[in-house]
């Protein structure tokens, strides 16, 4: 699988919501054969809804176009590890693997050291939600792709 090509178009969605005025956040649900299946960004600011995160908007896709055994095989891409919320949502849809750019714990970090306010949800790895789900993050360069994405969110608070 080209993690690549994947996390790259994640960091391209971060940058959209960004521009949209949304948090930097952009996601990729991909079949087992490596086919996009549907993108999802950030839209938190833009919809007005604190839970209009990416990852929750993909699980909700596949739960209403994918049998179990697609979910299953299927991979999320994702330009930031989950929150807590949208790693429930994962595990409840029976979707596969997660590869993530930036670590929940790196971006409390960021955010810790910008001045910001922590998140309002504990930072959880996602192994400790979702035990059994093969998991991959963080993934330099695009950790770093998306500091700088982060880092211009954080000047515009």
């Amino acid at each position: 699988m080209d993690h690549d090509k994947h996390l790259a178009r994640c960091v391209e969605l971060a940058r959209e919501a960004l521009d949209d005025g949304d948090d930097p956040f952009g996601s990729v649900l991909v079949d087992a054969a490596g086919n996009v299946l549907a993108e999802a960004r950030n839209k938190e600011r833009t919809l007005a809804d604190p839970t209009a995160h990416p990852e929750l908007e993909l699980a909700q896709w596949a739960w209403r176009h994918l049998d179990a055994l697609e979910r299953s095989s299927a991979t999320v891409y994702t330009s930031g590890e989950h929150c807590p919320m949208c790693a429930a949502a994962h595990g409840w849809v029976g979707l596969g693997a997660v590869v993530y750019a930036v670590s929940a714990a790196q971006l409390s970090e960021w955010r810790a050291s910008w001045g910001l306010s922590a998140s309002p949800v504990a930072t959880l790895p996602l192994s400790t939600v979702l035990p059994g789900i093969h998991v991959t993050g963080p993934v330099p360069p695009y950790d770093q792709m998306m500091f700088v994405l982060h880092q211009e969110a954080a000047h515009r608070e």
